[in-house]
């Protein structure tokens, strides 16, 4: 089990790699997290949903993801409060406080789905979430030693030494945890290294000597992380391009924004700069295409959307005569109305939408979580992916059919050809549908491109330069 000095130290990457190394290696190999909170969600074989970064550790294993892989997911709302998925399927919406007193009933939730994901495998490689430091949330714990001191797991913590301060990080989890769960840990990793990794040898010494915990490693700042899909938001912080900049995809930062990676193959083209615009900054003019992704709470964002002065600058866009794309719930802000009557996401009630696609949504009940194929209607073509969300979207005007499964339209577009919207995550996976999809809006289209096979072989170069850096040899021991 791989846990952290903290979140967004490299665990869900670390994951990944280690499970490519031994899978290359002849093992049969199985990722697992218990407890994780994301809004970028995947559908598993089961029709469920785990997060997005298990789907990518299971692509790394070579096997199909299952809802076991990620039997508790908690997908942020709110603030303070949660929509809950056990097992894949959805179980409510919680507060912190009401999560916090769900948690016996979970951890055997957990349990149960780790001994489904162990029965196929030589190795389980699971995926902490935060520290383990946080003691002053240990109570209850199911995510962390929580889950490793009942199933004795030993454990590899991991250290972020870009963002400074990795030895006292270190040593200072070594400090707080009590005597069995430090027991628990039998090495360290130092990740995220930039320069000359010699140049702290002093200081792997330093943390072994302080915790008898043996270091595995320094892995180096890697470029190739870059071409796989992110896990949260919190990446977004930094840049997501593909290196160039003469045609510009814009894509604004929701407040819960949701299934962002839905644009990571839009960066495949050394010419496409793809940019998230943070809040508070405006959608450049210079943009071709505007993308609005999707996100766990509508009309929340919606209104978030507004204020940060975003639907005049998509209006001004769409009246240059340049494309508009909404996804799940950017398809339904496209619209003229998205009504909450019962509370499904949120405080009852309704907003007017952008106003850009004649359509309308409810957000009710069951919510929809499937794989789908659908089918362009203009060229024909296959369009893989999955669909996750609330609600029913109906045309109520001159919106025209876009993409469409067993006869179910789940996707429109304005009789001009400017403004698409859809309920297809993934959409631009294939890599057939993607070049149809730019060429037709103007951007570069280069044949032969692929993005499964990017990701693939991004996961290949990942192994290999954990294989360089790390002493499996020592871990498997």
């Amino acid at each position: 089990m791989l846990q952290g000095t903290g979140s967004d130290v490299g665990k869900s990457v670390l994951v990944a790699g280690l499970c490519r190394v031994m899978v290359e290696r002849g093992l049969s190999v199985r990722p697992f997290k218990p407890q994780n909170m994301s809004n970028n969600a995947a559908v598993a074989v089961e029709g469920g949903e785990i997060g997005r970064a298990q789907w990518l550790q299971a692509l790394a294993c070579r096997v199909p993801p299952s809802v076991h892989m990620n039997p508790v997911l908690i997908k942020p709302e709110s603030d303070i409060g949660a929509q809950l998925v056990v097992q894949g399927q959805a179980a409510g919406t919680s507060v912190a406080a009401e999560f916090n007193r769900k948690k016996p009933e979970l951890l055997a939730k957990v349990l149960e789905s780790f001994e489904a994901v162990s029965d196929e495998a030589d190795l389980v490689i699971i995926e902490g979430a935060g520290s383990p430091a946080e003691v002053n949330l240990r109570d209850g714990d199911i995510a962390n030693m929580g889950f490793a001191l009942p199933t004795r797991t030993p454990v590899v913590l991991v250290g972020d030494i870009d963002r400074g301060g990795v030895i006292a990080a270190l040593v200072g989890t070594h400090a707080i945890l009590p005597p069995a769960e430090r027991d628990l840990v039998r090495g360290f990793i130092v990740n995220k290294f930039r320069g000359d990794a010699a140049l702290f040898d002093e200081g792997m010494r330093i943390i072994e000597e302080r915790t008898g915990w043996t270091g595995y490693g320094v892995v180096p700042f890697l470029p190739v992380v870059t071409r796989l899909p992110a896990e949260d938001a919190v990446v977004l912080e930094g840049p997501r391009t593909g290196g160039g900049s003469r045609y510009v995809i814009a894509v604004p930062m929701l407040s819960r924004i949701a299934n962002f990676d839905d644009a990571d193959p839009l960066r495949l083209h050394p010419e496409i700069d793809l940019r998230f615009i943070p809040p508070g900054r405006a959608i450049p003019s210079e943009a071709d295409l505007v993308i609005i992704p999707g996100t766990k709470s509508t009309i929340a964002d919606l209104r978030f959307l507004r204020a940060q002065g975003w639907e005049r600058d998509i209006h001004e866009h769409r009246a240059a005569g340049k494309p508009v794309i909404g996804l799940c719930g950017g398809y339904q802000m496209l619209g003229t109305v998205v009504a909450d009557p019962d509370g499904t996401e949120g405080p009852p009630g309704e907003e007017r939408g952008l106003g850009l696609l004649a359509v309308t949504t409810a957000l009710e009940s069951p919510k929809t979580v499937r794989t789908v194929v659908a089918q362009e209607v203009r060229s024909g073509l296959d369009v893989p992916g999955y669909e996750i969300h609330c609600g029913r979207t109906d045309v109520a005007g001159s919106a025209e059919p876009f993409l469409s499964v067993d006869g179910e339209v789940v996707g429109v577009r304005s009789p001009d050809g400017l403004v698409y919207g859809a309920y297809v995550h993934g959409l631009f996976l294939d890599d057939r549908f993607r070049e149809d999809m730019l060429g037709r809006l103007g951007l570069p289209v280069e044949a032969g491109l692929s993005y499964r096979t990017a990701v693939d072989n991004a996961l290949d170069k990942l192994a290999e330069a954990l294989e360089e850096h790390l002493d499996i040899e020592a871990m498997l021991a």
